[in-house]
Protein backbone atom coordinates (compact mmCIF):
# COMPACT_ATOMS: atom_id res chain seq x y z
CA UNK A 1 0.00 0.00 0.00
CA UNK A 2 1.35 3.47 -0.96
CA UNK A 3 2.03 5.78 1.98
CA UNK A 4 0.21 9.12 2.04
CA UNK A 5 2.99 11.75 2.07
CA UNK A 6 0.76 14.45 3.51
CA UNK A 7 3.33 15.81 5.94
CA UNK A 8 3.17 18.98 8.00
CA UNK A 9 6.06 21.34 8.80
CA UNK A 10 5.87 23.29 12.03
CA UNK A 11 8.07 25.11 14.55
CA UNK A 12 9.96 22.78 16.89
CA UNK A 13 9.21 23.07 20.61
CA UNK A 14 10.93 21.74 23.71
CA UNK A 15 8.14 19.15 23.99
CA UNK A 16 9.37 17.60 20.70
CA UNK A 17 12.74 16.62 22.16
CA UNK A 18 12.10 12.90 22.75
CA UNK A 19 10.68 12.34 19.26
CA UNK A 20 13.44 14.36 17.58
CA UNK A 21 16.10 12.53 19.57
CA UNK A 22 14.54 9.26 18.44
CA UNK A 23 14.84 10.35 14.80
CA UNK A 24 18.51 11.28 15.38
CA UNK A 25 19.22 7.88 16.92
CA UNK A 26 17.66 6.08 13.97
CA UNK A 27 19.90 7.67 11.34
CA UNK A 28 23.04 5.77 10.42
CA UNK A 29 26.19 7.82 11.09
CA UNK A 30 24.41 10.69 12.83
CA UNK A 31 26.65 12.43 15.38
CA UNK A 32 25.03 13.19 18.73
CA UNK A 33 26.98 15.20 21.32
CA UNK A 34 26.12 14.46 24.95
CA UNK A 35 26.13 18.08 26.11
CA UNK A 36 24.86 20.10 23.12
CA UNK A 37 22.25 17.55 22.08
CA UNK A 38 20.98 16.83 25.58
CA UNK A 39 17.44 17.84 26.53
CA UNK A 40 18.88 20.88 28.34
CA UNK A 41 21.18 21.81 25.43
CA UNK A 42 18.39 21.67 22.85
CA UNK A 43 16.00 23.53 25.18
CA UNK A 44 18.58 26.32 25.59
CA UNK A 45 18.98 26.50 21.80
CA UNK A 46 15.21 26.64 21.23
CA UNK A 47 14.72 29.33 23.88
CA UNK A 48 17.36 31.45 22.12
CA UNK A 49 15.82 30.69 18.68
CA UNK A 50 12.11 30.16 19.37
CA UNK A 51 10.75 30.46 15.80
CA UNK A 52 13.42 29.13 13.45
CA UNK A 53 13.81 25.38 14.15
CA UNK A 54 11.37 23.03 12.40
CA UNK A 55 9.99 19.51 12.58
CA UNK A 56 8.15 17.48 9.97
CA UNK A 57 5.16 15.41 11.06
CA UNK A 58 3.70 12.54 9.10
CA UNK A 59 0.60 10.91 10.51
CA UNK A 60 1.15 12.76 13.81
CA UNK A 61 4.68 11.36 14.15
CA UNK A 62 7.86 13.44 13.87
CA UNK A 63 9.92 12.16 10.94
CA UNK A 64 12.36 15.03 10.42
CA UNK A 65 13.91 18.02 12.12
CA UNK A 66 16.24 20.97 11.64
CA UNK A 67 17.78 22.94 14.47
CA UNK A 68 18.09 26.42 13.02
CA UNK A 69 19.28 29.57 14.71
CA UNK A 70 21.13 32.80 14.16
CA UNK A 71 23.47 35.21 15.89
CA UNK A 72 21.77 38.34 14.54
CA UNK A 73 23.92 38.30 11.41
CA UNK A 74 24.02 34.77 9.96
CA UNK A 75 21.74 31.79 10.25
CA UNK A 76 22.92 28.23 10.64
CA UNK A 77 21.30 24.83 10.15
CA UNK A 78 22.25 22.07 12.56
CA UNK A 79 21.20 18.42 12.57
CA UNK A 80 19.20 18.49 9.35
CA UNK A 81 17.60 15.07 9.19
CA UNK A 82 14.73 13.07 7.80
CA UNK A 83 14.01 9.55 8.95
CA UNK A 84 15.55 7.17 6.40
CA UNK A 85 12.23 5.54 5.41
CA UNK A 86 10.69 8.97 4.71
CA UNK A 87 13.32 10.45 2.41
CA UNK A 88 12.91 11.55 -1.22
CA UNK A 89 9.45 13.04 -0.72
CA UNK A 90 10.40 16.71 -0.29
CA UNK A 91 10.31 16.69 3.50
CA UNK A 92 13.89 17.91 4.01
CA UNK A 93 13.56 20.64 1.41
CA UNK A 94 10.22 21.78 2.87
CA UNK A 95 11.74 22.01 6.36
CA UNK A 96 14.74 23.95 4.99
CA UNK A 97 12.44 26.41 3.19
CA UNK A 98 10.39 26.92 6.38
CA UNK A 99 13.62 27.62 8.30
CA UNK A 100 14.81 30.03 5.59
CA UNK A 101 11.53 31.92 5.72
CA UNK A 102 11.69 32.10 9.52
CA UNK A 103 15.24 33.50 9.30
CA UNK A 104 14.16 36.09 6.72
CA UNK A 105 11.32 37.15 9.06
CA UNK A 106 14.04 37.95 11.61
CA UNK A 107 16.09 39.98 9.10
CA UNK A 108 18.71 37.30 8.43
CA UNK A 109 20.01 37.28 4.85
CA UNK A 110 22.44 34.35 4.76
CA UNK A 111 22.43 30.83 6.15
CA UNK A 112 25.14 28.21 6.37
CA UNK A 113 25.49 24.62 7.48
CA UNK A 114 28.22 22.11 8.16
CA UNK A 115 28.08 18.66 6.56
CA UNK A 116 30.62 16.00 7.40
CA UNK A 117 32.79 15.04 4.43
CA UNK A 118 31.70 11.43 5.00
CA UNK A 119 28.02 12.40 4.59
CA UNK A 120 27.80 11.73 0.85
CA UNK A 121 23.99 11.82 0.80
CA UNK A 122 23.81 15.17 2.62
CA UNK A 123 26.57 16.75 0.55
CA UNK A 124 24.89 15.60 -2.66
CA UNK A 125 21.58 17.07 -1.47
CA UNK A 126 22.98 20.51 -0.54
CA UNK A 127 25.10 20.88 -3.68
CA UNK A 128 22.18 19.76 -5.84
CA UNK A 129 19.90 22.28 -4.15
CA UNK A 130 22.19 25.16 -5.16
CA UNK A 131 24.11 25.71 -1.93
CA UNK A 132 27.68 26.95 -2.39
CA UNK A 133 30.43 24.59 -1.32
CA UNK A 134 33.13 26.74 0.32
CA UNK A 135 36.74 25.85 -0.38
CA UNK A 136 38.11 29.25 0.61
CA UNK A 137 37.97 28.86 4.37
CA UNK A 138 38.89 26.56 7.21
CA UNK A 139 36.49 25.67 9.98
CA UNK A 140 37.87 25.53 13.52
CA UNK A 141 36.38 24.10 16.70
CA UNK A 142 37.33 24.75 20.31
CA UNK A 143 35.73 22.94 23.24
CA UNK A 144 34.96 25.37 26.05
CA UNK A 145 36.07 23.77 29.28
CA UNK A 146 38.33 25.19 31.96
CA UNK A 147 41.36 23.08 31.00
CA UNK A 148 41.23 24.21 27.36
CA UNK A 149 40.63 27.86 28.24
CA UNK A 150 43.53 27.83 30.71
CA UNK A 151 45.84 26.17 28.17
CA UNK A 152 44.81 28.67 25.48
CA UNK A 153 45.50 31.57 27.82
CA UNK A 154 49.07 30.43 28.62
Amino acid sequence: MEKNWNYRIRVMTEADYDAVYGVWQGIHGFGIRALDDSREGVARFLRRNPTTSMVAELGGEIVGAILCGHDGRRGCFYHVCVREDCRNHGIGKSMAVACMRALREEGINKVSLIAFKSNALGNHFWKGAGWTFREDLNYYDFTLNEANITKFNQ
